[in-house]
């Protein structure tokens, strides 16, 4: 039995790489994409789109949305503080910051999100050993993304508060989710984007004008793959890893993110691996697995 719950445990620490290796093109994407649709129009656009790719892959499975209010509620709060919120604040806020410095302002994430969790929740309580890997991760990802960086830090200041609420409302949602244990599965985050896209419709129309954009291609590409892989595929893997690793080792992947993204540029860029680099992804991986030991 405990060799079957460690295979099944670094299964699901499979999935959280491979949730990170999705997300970290979400910024390259969203980048493209706010070049010629607007910040919340882009919210709504991806939220929506993958509202309907689940929705149909959802029916077609069999599976019955969610009836009792209480789920719905829940439902809405996480599509607002989980999608809407977030998303529209981290798209205006790339227009005026660069997708490195968003990197970092990011990852305040992991920490916020083991400070709640360690008064909100009975299982991700912080330790000196937890503590410990927070700071080397989050010292590997400076590390990664450069020390430079930090020097466009006050540059476009409402940009970045927006960026780092951004990681508040997420680290918030993350705790609320693990809190709320029966949202799970498939009618769960179809409920989520759904109420996310209600929340976002009236927004678009009020702050901006969608009807008068002309996209190009290259951004309507970046929105069907924000839609599908970044939003829609993983708001389910979202929902599940929360649940099955717990907030805090979940919020690493906010480490993990810059950490894919420099490993896609080595394999498929050819992109020459720096030693500092190297030595940020072993800082990375060590932050990780020392909140993942604490854990077990």
């Amino acid at each position: 039995m405990e060799a079957k719950h460690q295979i099944g445990y670094w299964r699901e620490l499979a999935l959280l790489f491979l949730l990170a290796t999705i997300w970290s093109s979400s910024f390259m994407f969203i980048k493209v994409a706010v070049q010629t649709i607007s910040p919340i129009t882009l919210s709504f656009s991806r939220v929506a789109l993958a509202a309907l790719v689940l929705a149909a892959y959802s029916l077609s499975r069999g599976d019955a949305l969610p009836r009792d209010g209480k789920t719905w509620l829940a439902a809405c709060v996480v599509g607002f503080l989980g999608n809407a919120l977030p998303f529209s604040l981290i798209h205006w806020g790339e227009k005026y910051v660069d997708s490195s410095l968003t990197a970092i302002l990011m990852g305040v994430m992991p920490v916020a999100v083991a400070l709640m969790a360690h008064f909100a929740t009975d299982s991700d309580t912080l330790t000196r050993r937890r503590v410990l890997g927070i700071v080397v991760g989050f010292f590997g990802l400076i590390m990664l993304i450069g020390w430079e960086a930090l020097g466009g830090v006050g540059a476009a200041i409402l940009a970045q508060v927006a960026i780092t609420s951004a990681a508040l409302s997420y680290g918030v949602t993350t705790i609320f989710v693990r809190r709320v244990t029966h949202l799970t599965g498939r009618p769960m985050a179809v409920a989520t984007l759904i109420c996310g896209s209600v929340i976002l419709l009236p927004l678009v129309f009020t702050f901006e004008q969608p009807l008068a954009l002309t996209p190009d291609w290259p951004s309507l590409l970046s929105l069907v793959m924000l839609g599908v892989f970044s939003t829609g595929i993983a708001t389910l893997m979202y929902f599940r890893l929360v649940n099955t690793l717990g907030a805090t080792t979940f919020s690493q992947i906010n480490y993990l993110i810059p950490m894919m993204g420099v490993v896609w540029g080595a394999l498929i860029l050819g992109e020459q691996l720096r030693f500092s680099e190297g030595l940020a992804l072993v800082c990375i991986l060590t932050g990780v697995a020392l909140v993942n030991r604490s854990r077990n």
